[in-house]
């Protein structure tokens, strides 16, 4: 997707001249653009729009289309500059008028490379929340009754993401599943136990696909332990599979862990590993972090298991790809965050410990510390790659937030 660029320039400056300074300037930058000069009629539509100071003197030029874009844009103002013709003292003064009326803006001037470095994460940002608007986020039974630090500010989540979180009885699920047929899993396993009840894990994927349709949900959180007792199986496999078609699907009903999985999601592509610590090194900063699901296009390979806890049903064991990853966590009211890059050094298979276990190693040591001292529930996403930098532009531009570690 192209950046959507808007010009100002003052009448005294000769147009050719800045035509030709324009085209040389956003030239070098190596970015895909879309450039609408002084048309300002669509400002704000777009995932990225940067107005171009093109010259001094467009102070008062900006003043007079301000209310206008107000009410069309929410984000941030970029004011993009290549230092010539005064064009970064005016861009100085601008910025400088909008944070009096405590309106938040950035001048993106430097070398060409941080320029094109600058755009690409605002565009990857732009893109993420325009897919979060409207987006409609199912909560499929209560969160789980252990989850006590795990309150969401329905309002908060509304305005300052955009997503609808939508209540669906655990009863509906229920019915949903009863009426599904058992059919013959297109899976199978050589251990009779799990062979047994993939027909049953196999139906609760149907069934959560039906709610997810008749809800026209982007994704859900499920409490899941429900279905031990209700149906004798499990979430885990549905869950694995509907993350891997791109319907964020989340554990035990615990929605901050949903919005952070969504959140992920918009900027990398893959919901992300639910899952909790295990062990904490503190000396070392590493840690193991371990889950019966994960989503089946994060990993490598994968095996059936029964479920940890219960010993029934179908879980996963999956294998991720060893690597640079990313631990993120938005707290429900969206006032605190926690990030922190690492090292999926192995994944393990201990007998002990909930099926798909990962073994990490934090960059930075002391970031383990957060984990026994303040951390926003035992949830935590797992995301494959380095993502520190998008995630917190993410999160600046959704509003101020605490950042934890």
């Amino acid at each position: 997707m192209s950046v959507t660029i808007y010009t100002l320039t003052s009448k005294l400056h000769d147009k050719q001249a800045v035509g030709a300074a324009t085209k040389e300037f956003l030239g070098s930058l190596g970015i895909d653009y879309e450039l609408k000069d002084s048309d300002y009629a669509d400002y704000g539509t777009h995932s990225l729009s940067l107005i171009y100071v093109r010259t001094g003197g467009t102070e008062g030029i900006f003043k007079s289309l301000l209310p206008d874009l107000l009410q069309k844009n929410d984000a941030p103002f970029y004011l993009l500059t290549s230092g010539k013709s005064n064009s970064l003292a005016a861009s100085m003064e601008i910025l400088s008028f909008l944070r009096q009326k405590g309106i938040r803006g950035e001048i993106i001037h430097g070398s060409n490379a941080y320029i094109r470095q600058r755009i690409e994460v605002l565009q990857q940002v732009g893109e993420a929340r325009a897919q979060l608007k409207g987006c409609r986020l199912g909560v499929i039974g209560k969160p789980s009754d252990w989850l006590i630090s795990s309150e969401t500010d329905r309002g908060a989540v509304r305005k300052r993401l955009g997503i609808e979180l939508l209540d669906v009885p655990m009863d509906e699920l229920l019915v949903t599943i009863e009426r599904t047929p058992l059919q013959k899993a297109k899976i199978t396993s050589s251990v009779a136990e799990i062979k047994e009840a993939l027909p049953g894990a196999e139906r609760v994927y149907r069934a959560l696909h039906e709610i997810v349709n008749k809800y026209n949900l982007n994704g859900f959180t499920l409490r899941c332990f429900d279905l031990l007792t209700a149906v004798k199986n499990t979430g885990c496999l549905a869950l694995a599979r509907l993350n891997a078609e791109g319907i964020v699907s989340g554990c035990e009903g615990d929605v901050p862990a949903l919005l952070s999985m969504m959140l992920a999601k918009s900027l990398t592509g893959v919901s992300g590993f639910q899952a909790n610590p295990a062990s904490i090194d503190v000396e070392t900063g590493k840690m193991i972090f371990a889950h019966c699901t994960i989503p089946l296009n994060m990993v490598e390979r994968y095996e059936f298991d029964t479920h940890f806890e219960s010993g029934i049903g179908v879980g996963i064991r999956g294998y991720m790809k060893e690597g640079e990853v990313t631990i993120f966590k938005l707290s429900g009211d969206l006032k605190r965050y926690f990030i922190a890059e690492g090292e999926l050094l192995y994944n393990q298979a201990e007998p002990d410990l909930c099926r798909t276990q990962q073994v990490i190693q934090l960059t930075d040591k002391a970031q383990a510390s957060y984990f026994l001292n303040n951390p926003i529930g035992n949830h935590h996403i797992i995301l494959p790659g380095h993502w520190a930098k998008v995630l917190k532009e993410m999160l600046l531009d959704t509003e101020e937030l605490d950042e934890l570690w």
